[in-house]
């Protein structure tokens, strides 16, 4: 009789999309620093700089993916594309909203409607 040794688990596969369309046109976010300050930034089992190839950054020319192959939380990334706002003092303008289960968008502040009800 022939015991089966444990069964393999299967390989964990997580995507995340940033959209930063909107800024990207408007010429004030610049996706290669952008990238670049993930990859710096995101730490696995407490130390940034080793991806070892369990997370990806892959940029398109207004959209970021981070796929991993690790568990990876979709809020870290939010918090870290905050961090990256702030750094280049964008935070006032922008903000990050989830717009689908796996994809956050960079959209601006509605300021017109703060302005209008203030006139009244």
């Amino acid at each position: 009789k022939k015991v089966q040794k444990g069964q393999k688990k299967k390989k964990l596969s997580l995507r995340f999309t940033i959209d930063c369309t909107h800024p990207v046109e408007d010429g004030i976010l610049d996706m290669v620093s952008f990238e670049r300050f993930l990859l710096e930034r995101i730490k696995i089992n407490g130390k940034t700089g080793q991806l070892a190839g369990q997370v990806n950054v892959e940029r398109t020319k207004q959209k970021l993916v981070v796929s991993s192959e690790i568990p990876f939380s979709k809020r870290y990334l939010k918090y870290l594309t905050k961090k990256f706002l702030k750094k280049n003092k964008l935070r006032d303008w922008l903000r990050v909203i989830a717009n689908a289960k796996d994809q956050y968008e960079l959209r601006y502040f509605n300021i017109d409607q703060d302005e209008e009800a203030e006139e009244e």
